[in-house]
Order: structure tokens, then sequence, then C-alpha cells
């Protein structure tokens, strides 16, 4: 990796930002570190707002020329960068293990789910692109067509920056239309350098596809941007407000993925062992640091104690360590503004009468698996999303306490729900106020099909998957043809 890259050498890319090519930015360049060691292994570009809109003039040309092509051909130009990914997955999945601190697990599940992510929205290119309407008219045709939105602006988080880009950016150049990516700048690499070098080995049109790396400067200059027509963001509920607030401003399209506090109701006829496996999953893989983590443990009181039990058993198996330099389990947190927020979040509840079962002290920026029990409303580790490696159990006695418990929250992303019959946790299931329901699973599942996305605090409804990108990226026209104008009594 570094010097030795074979998909994006360093040379190339350090200091820049890239609109078809790499140049030199406005906006001066911003350190890469290794999240695990510290040391600055590069540097990336940041793009100011005339680099912007620079950026989306030549986007804007290229969106009108990609539209004209016939979409089989734009679906054949993104399956071959589908398959550029896993040309490099090794290098893809090491910077991502350098710049998020992912397991070396999650870096190659990360590279190859990008390429399926890709795969599926080039599939979109294959799919009708309007219907035959009905009409009171005769000799009249009358149908609904899809049009590109235009040119897309795409905002992601650090945590899982390569396969957040791709969900939105596949879907929509597939349906004809340009992008502007601004990687989160803690995974600039990971999150757009290696995008932009994939794209250029798949032989996609220059001009395209654009890497504007940056802080909150450039983020608010691409929703402010005249010649961007649709806004994708996902991140932070805080930020993805302020998004939401000015491109309602400038009467633009947006779409939000936000925060999460997510609720794994466990009933009392579950089978306790694998509860606990996949709630351990749940609250502690990649430190905890993804949008539809388990947030709250909500536990019948019957089986608590051997709930408990169980994870704190898996949680203290589990290896904490330097993912890039050993095989580990967990790395550490993304940064210290982070860590801080975790221990005062757990300290805090402590404070408020919860207990520490296992973990609950960093070492710097390496939190261990926490569980904390007697856990209630109004504790931060019941309110808050942790973004950590903290399971707060809490416990119900009857169902209906369950769902209010579970749905004590302005979030409303992701619930589950386990239990072996089907009919009672259906039940429990269509009261959870929740963009995804997850029936006998964790709260962290991804596939490419479903539309994911959340309600309330976690965003504004359905946003990426297969069965509604081709609507997320485009608008309908409707349109009427006569063989000739009719007579009119004006």
């Amino acid at each position: 990796m570094g010097a030795n890259s074979k998909l994006a050498p360093p040379q190339i890319w350090s200091g820049k930002i890239y609109t078809g090519q790499w140049q030199s930015p406005n906006g001066g360049t911003h350190p890469i570190l290794d999240k695990a060691g510290g040391e600055e292994i590069g540097r990336i570009g940041f793009a100011s707002a005339a680099d912007v809109a620079h950026a989306a003039g030549i986007a804007s040309a290229a969106q009108k020329e990609w539209a004209k092509l016939p979409a089989p051909a734009r679906g054949e130009a993104l399956r071959r960068f589908a398959a550029a990914f896993l040309d490099h997955v090794d290098e893809i999945a090491q910077w991502l293990i350098r710049e998020t601190a992912s397991s070396r697990l999650k870096g190659r599940w990360e590279a190859q789910l990008a390429s399926k992510v890709v795969m599926e929205g080039a599939m979109l290119t294959s799919q009708p692109s309007g219907v035959i309407l009905p009409t009171w008219e005769a000799g009249r045709q009358s149908f609904a067509m899809r049009i590109p939105v235009g040119v897309v602006a795409v905002i992601t988080p650090w945590n899982s920056p390569l396969t957040l880009a791709c969900r939105a950016i596949a879907p929509a150049l597939a349906m004809g239309n340009a992008v502007l990516l601004k990687p989160d700048p803690q995974t600039p690499v990971s999150g757009g350098v290696v995008l932009a070098a994939l794209a250029q080995a798949a032989g996609l049109p220059e001009g395209l596809l654009h890497i504007l790396p940056g802080g909150v400067e450039t983020g608010e200059a691409l929703v402010c941007e005249p010649r961007v027509d649709m806004v994708s963001f996902t991140g932070s509920t805080r930020a993805g407000r302020r998004v939401g607030a000015l491109a309602g401003e400038h009467g633009k399209r947006v779409s939000l993925e936000l925060g999460g506090n997510n609720a794994y109701v466990v009933l009392p006829d579950a089978d306790v062992t694998a509860a606990a496996a996949a709630g351990a999953w749940g609250s502690f893989f990649h430190q905890g640091q993804i949008c539809t983590t388990t947030g709250r443990h909500i536990v019948h009181v019957s089986i608590a104690d051997a709930y408990t039990s169980e994870l704190a058993a898996r949680a203290n198996k589990l290896r904490m360590g330097d993912p890039f330099r050993s095989d580990v389990d967990l790395g550490p947190l993304i940064n210290e503004k982070q860590a801080v927020n975790v221990e005062r979040v757990v300290k805090e509840s402590v404070a408020a009468g919860a207990r520490v079962l296992t973990g609950g002290s960093r070492d710097g920026l390496y939190y261990p698996p926490t569980i904390l029990t007697n856990v209630r409303p109004g504790m931060p580790a019941f309110d808050e999303e942790i973004f950590g490696p903290v399971a707060p159990i809490v416990t119900f006695e009857t169902d209906e306490e369950a769902v209010a418990l579970a749905n004590s929250t302005h979030y409303g992303l992701v619930s589950s729900v386990v239990s072996p019959d089907l009919a009672r946790a259906g039940r429990i299931a269509d009261q959870l106020h929740a963009g995804m329901v997850h029936v006998n699973d964790q709260t962290v599942v991804h596939e490419v099909y479903g539309p994911v996305g959340g309600v309330g605090a976690s965003g504004n409804g359905w946003n990426y998957g297969t069965t509604v990108n081709a609507d997320q990226f485009t608008e309908w026209q409707w349109r009427t043809v006569r063989t000739a104008v009719p007579k009119y009594p004006f």
C-alpha cells in the first residue's frame, strides 16, 4: 500500500481533488491519519466553494452526454466499474483498515460488498423506463417516463465510506446523472480516491464522477451550488438537519439517512445463546460505529440474567488492538472526540444508576466491549446514539412495555424482535416505529435489495435499495403525443 499502491499511487492524488483529472485545490490540503497508529499516511486536497462550482460545471456538461447514451450502454460501463473492485479487494481493504480502523474481516467484506452494490445499480439500466397511461382522448398517446435528476451531490460519512458512497453513486449514474462526491475528510482515500481510480480503470466518461473532499464549508457549497439538482446525505442527525434545511431553502430534492438508537427486543421464549451471539455482533461490530448498531437490548425480565451472562462471555472473548498490524475483532474508535463522548455516556449513565458489568473504561482511542445493566429511559445510554461498543440492557415484563421502550426515542431507523413465535414477534414488529424491522436477527443487517432508511430523526424514509433506487434518482415526466393539434372552442 502507500507508495506501492497499484490502484491509487499517492504521487498521483496526493494533495489534490478529482474533477475528471487530478488537480490542485483552492482549499488547501489535509492530513490522512492511520487511526490506530496515529501517523500521517498521506495528504488530500480540500475543495473550496470555487472548486465545487468548477466541478459542477464540468459535471453538468458530462451529464448531458451521459444521459444520451442508451441505458444498456450505461449499464455495461457500470458493470466494468463493479468488476474493477474485485481486482483490487486487498488494496481497498487495507485503506479501509487504516482510515476507519475496520477489522480485516470488515475491510474485505466492505470492498466486496461495494462491487455488489454497483452491480445491482447497473441492473437498473435494463428495467422499464416508463409506463403507458390511460387517456380520455382518442388519438392521443399518454405516458410517463423517467428522466435523470441531473447533477447529484453525494455526502458520505467515515464509518463505511466505500459502500455508503456506492449505494448512491451507482444508481445515480445508472439513471443518467453525474455525481459530485464529498467523502468525509477522515476517510478520503477509501471513500473517494479509490472510487476515482476505479472509475478511470473502468473507462467511465471523464467529468462524470468528481471527488471533492472537505469539511463543513465544502458540504454547504455543494448543497447551495445552483447546478446541483439533488443532495444525497448519509451521516449524523445534527448534520443532516442542516443539509435538509439548506436544500429546502434552495428547492432541491434531498435524501437523508441519519442516525439511530436501535432496539433489539428479546422475548422470553428466545434461544438465549443465539440471541446473545446476535446481540454481541449488533453492538460490537466495527466498535459499534454503525448507524444500525444495536443501541438498546430490551430483554424480558425472565431471561435477562441468562442473556446478560451470555453477552458478557462473548464480549470478554473479543480481541482488541491495531487491525492493520494484527488480526483483531475491534480496533480503536475513529478519533478522540468520539472516544470522549462514549466515555461521557457511560459515566453519566453510571452516575444515574446504571451498572457496568464488563468494560467501561478506555485506553486512548480503545474502548472495550461494554455492557451496562439497570439502564432505564432518561439515561444517556438509553436516550442517545452512542456510536461506540456499548450494550445497554433494559428489561420488560409485557409485550406492551417492550413496544413502549423500543419506541421511546426520536430516532426510527431499525428495530429487531427475537422469538420462535412468529405470530407474536410479528404483532410486536407491526407496532415498531422504524424504517426497517428484522425478526430473528440483530439490527446490523445490510443487503443491496431492500429499501434502507429511517423515519423521525433517522431520516426522510426509504433512501436506498434496488427496489426504490430508480425512483430516488429520477424525476417522472408526463408526456402526451397527438398526430395533429385538436380543435378548441376559442
